[in-house]
């Protein structure tokens, strides 16, 4: 059979682009601190040990103030006596209800206030990437962001500086997120397989950190005090720049533009540096398929199983809400379960890439969707509820996907990001995550507008495109 015209071309420009991104920047990680030998950690360099307890304890932070934030605003700060404390809430309510068209009532306002940070957590990584990269080092950046989110936790509790204590969040989680990340490719020399695995341990540890905030933070702000939670996130954050601070001459150095800056001197980025960083911004579209179907775990998924799912779990009825709690201890044990299957595999096999793993991994999680879609199908047929054994495979499947997804894209673009601007591409790779934020609501209508299991096969879909673009 004839090859169709052009086809040449596009494979040797899909050829052309996948060779950047596995060559792309060969001396990024050339000035890495430890050696190969280094193996401390799990295998690990021991820097990885401290970035990923640092990491943990500001997930802890962040995730211990989110579960307590919605609830703070519509029991207390948001209701006369405390709203018309904070200082500058006029100006944003108003442009908040021009953004919305109209009057907001308390739980609408605390809605908007939520969903504009929880969005903006993920805008503000790019600017505290280039702010490492060209000025201040990531170490530097690092601690200013961890000092900042400290503040703005013990802040937020007091009504008058409510709006100032967000604003040392956003900008402490952007100067922090994106750098942190980056220091675990910068711990690994160019050709060291042990980076996706690490991240994937990097990230086993944020769901730790996860689990355990809502218990104590979470606990004491709802049952002490709003402002006992919040310290206690802000106590978190300050455990994690003690550990980080610990661990400095464990971490890989700072750019090297940041350490020639006196001298003014400013390297251009190489052809192949240029395309690798194109390559790396056409992923971010299907990258934020995957987030789309993943992330809905914590909205209209919740939304769905408290109307259609049985929930009943050796005899008694399970709060829709501990399904996250499931989610996260699941993610976790599939995130170690992942790590030593790649590590049995390399024994015998080649192990693959970053693409072709994350292209597993989505192939694995569009199963999970289309076992909910068969549940809430069968459950249609016989007019019952869906069994929660569905839901458990839904959260097995979806983990496993979830475990060669995330961690593993966060590798490759810890890899090819060029060194000179490594925690700023860091900071591009969560405008994924920002996408997501954007166009959640409409995928929300979206589920209640159709039938139960064609909402759960059309997401499915959307990851299924994801997987067959990271193979193709």
């Amino acid at each position: 059979m004839s090859r169709l015209p052009g086809r040449s071309i596009l494979d040797s420009a899909r050829n052309d682009i996948s060779e950047k991104l596995a060559k792309a920047n060969p001396a990024q990680h050339s000035a890495a601190m430890h050696k190969p030998e280094d193996r401390a950690f799990f295998g690990h360099p021991r820097g990885l040990g401290y970035i990923a307890f640092t990491e943990a304890w500001e997930r802890f932070s962040y995730y211990g103030m989110q579960s307590l934030l919605i609830l703070y605003m519509v029991n207390q700060l948001l209701h006369p006596g405390h709203i018309e404390h904070i200082a500058g809430f006029t100006p944003f309510r108003h442009f908040l209800e021009t953004l919305y068209r109209g009057p907001l009532a308390v739980q609408p306002l605390a809605s908007a206030i939520f969903g504009l940070y929880t969005g903006l957590v993920y805008l503000t990584p790019i600017a505290g990437g280039f702010l490492a990269d060209r000025l201040l080092g990531r170490t530097r950046t690092i601690t200013i962001g961890a000092l900042l989110m400290a503040a703005g936790q013990f802040l937020v509790a007091y009504d008058v500086t409510f709006l100032i204590a967000l604003t040392f969040l956003l900008v402490g989680v952007g100067c922090f997120k994106g750098n942190l990340a980056s220091q675990v490719g910068g711990l690994y020399a160019t050709g060291d397989n042990r980076r996706a695995d690490a991240f994937q341990i990097y990230y086993i540890f944020i769901n730790a950190g996860v689990i355990i905030s809502p218990l104590i933070a979470g606990t004491l702000g709802e049952k002490v005090g709003w402002q006992y939670g919040f310290g206690a996130a802000g106590v978190g954050m300050l455990i994690g720049l003690a550990i980080y601070l610990s661990g400095r001459k464990w971490l890989p150095p700072d750019s090297a533009v940041v350490e020639r800056k006196e001298k003014a001197t400013k390297p251009r980025l190489t052809h192949r540096e240029k395309m690798a960083i194109v390559a790396l911004l056409l992923l971010l579209p299907v990258l934020t398929i995957a987030i789309i179907g993943n992330n809905q775990i914590f909205n209209a998924y919740l939304v769905w199983a408290e109307r259609s799912a049985n929930l009943i779990f050796f005899g008694k009825t399970m709060p829709t809400t501990w399904l996250v709690t499931l989610d996260s201890i699941v993610s976790v044990s599939f995130l170690a379960g992942t790590v030593v299957f790649w590590r049995l595999w390399a024994k015998k096999f080649r192990e693959p890439p970053e693409i072709p793993k994350i292209g597993i991994g989505s192939l694995v999680a569009v199963t999970g969707f289309i076992s909910l879609a068969t549940g809430a199908a069968i459950a249609a047929s016989s007019g019952t509820k869906v069994s929660i054994g569905w839901l458990i495979t839904f959260h097995v499947l979806n983990s496993i996907g979830f475990a060669n997804i995330f961690p593993v894209s966060l590798a490759l673009y810890a890899r090819a990001a060029p060194a000179a601007l490594s925690a700023t591409i860091i900071g591009i790779y969560y405008l994924a995550f920002f996408a997501f934020r954007v166009i959640r609501k409409r995928v929300e209508q979206k589920v209640k507008k159709k039938t139960k299991a064609d909402s759960h096969l059309s997401l499915a879909l959307d990851v299924f495109s994801f997987g067959f673009v990271s193979f193709c």
